[in-house]
């Protein structure tokens, strides 16, 4: 499912683009402009000892799935989380992992050790290389979690302040797609709640700068503070 055109004229906005270079032309691997998922299975990663993973299935904790962001402030989250509620996190993140391979996880976590009330997927990010892909992960999420245990998803917002300005309008174009795939599974699965990263972001055009370091990665202690405090709040709704 492609974005409609309010989402990609918002995206264009908050990508704060102002000029378009020459265009780049768009290679077999590159279909969607944002050039193609690096090996990921080499980058840095964070994943939970077994012994967390049952503490926290036993204790009413939180199973975390996530990309670089997630490796980045995963600790932050859990020290979060932990003062506000009580509940502990066990994380899978894995940097450069597009949603696919973290679905996996979740249904690895799920065959071995059973799944809590509560599932965090803060991926996304790296699905902007292949949008048309997102969709049918989310909707393996919410069949692997079942409908009586609630998925929180972090939403994404991606312009790379490194790539050219082309580079940058795809990147902010393919997020907004990710984001709809997104918001069209909420209408499907009542126990999906998302968290509106990209609409915080945008809702103050200043934030892009003060809570994003390279468009994709949260400034510490600033843009973390702010993600994690809107991840925390969602899973502590009632």
């Amino acid at each position: 499912m492609r974005p409609n055109r309010r989402h990609v004229l918002m995206a264009g906005a908050v990508a704060a683009v102002s000029t378009v270079v020459a265009a780049e032309s768009a290679t077999a691997a590159d279909l969607y402009g944002s050039g193609e998922l690096v090996n990921w299975t080499v980058l840095s990663r964070a994943i939970a000892s077994e012994a967390t993973i049952t503490y926290v299935r036993d204790h009413d904790g939180v199973y975390m799935f996530g990309d670089s962001i997630a490796v980045q402030d995963g600790k932050a989250l859990a020290t979060r989380l932990l003062s506000r509620s009580g509940a502990s996190l066990a994380v899978n993140n894995w940097s450069g992992r597009p949603t696919a391979p973290a679905v996996d996880a979740l249904q690895s976590w799920a065959s071995r050790y059973g799944l809590p009330r509560r599932i965090l997927m803060a991926t996304g990010t790296n699905d902007i290389f292949n949008p048309p892909a997102f969709a049918a992960q989310v909707d393996r999420t919410m069949n692997i979690v079942g409908s009586h245990r609630t998925v929180v998803w972090v939403n994404t917002q991606i312009a790379r302040t490194t790539k050219s300005a082309t580079v940058q309008l795809a990147d902010q174009r393919n997020s907004a797609w990710v984001n709809s795939q997104l918001s069209d599974a909420q209408k499907k699965y009542p126990n999906l709640r998302i968290v509106r990263w990209a609409e915080y972001l945008a809702a103050k055009p200043a934030r892009l700068t003060m809570y994003l370091r390279e468009g994709v990665h949260t400034t510490v202690p600033g843009g973390q503070d702010a993600r994690n405090e809107l991840i925390v709040q969602a899973l502590t709704a009632q």
